[in-house]
């Protein structure tokens, strides 16, 4: 009875040794990113990427409203502007061409634009 008993627990303890490295691969499996958790990390970046856009847009926005307001020679109060994507749109209306253009170059000039676009923004003369 003895022997038998120590051929159970012998055969069991090899069991256990042996499902041990199977078990750690199923609690890897856990620990690793299971696939329904991917879409919403994925999501998340995707929203933080826009966060940073906007505030990037927001920043640009800021800085060529800014740079209007500073300059004596243009009508800063009379243009709108807005950004989207560091594209920077003006709108409104100016009292010259000449005042027109230099609003386009202030706003080409600002850290981040891509391109400005002027169509909105009109000259009364």
């Amino acid at each position: 009875m003895k022997k038998s008993f120590n051929k159970l627990t012998l055969a069991a303890l090899t069991a256990a040794a042996m499902g041990l490295p199977l078990s750690n691969a199923a609690f890897a499996d856990e620990l690793t990113q299971p696939a329904s958790m991917q879409p919403m990390q994925l999501a998340a970046n995707e929203t933080v990427d826009e966060a940073e856009e906007a505030v990037t847009d927001t920043w640009i926005t800021s800085k060529v409203k800014a740079s209007f307001l500073a300059d004596d020679s243009i009508s800063g109060l009379d243009i709108k502007v807005e950004t989207n994507q560091g594209v920077v749109s003006l709108s409104g209306v100016v009292p010259t061409d000449a005042e027109r253009d230099l609003a386009v170059e202030k706003a080409k000039a600002i850290k981040g634009v891509t391109a400005v676009s002027a169509d909105g923004l009109k000259s009364t003369e």
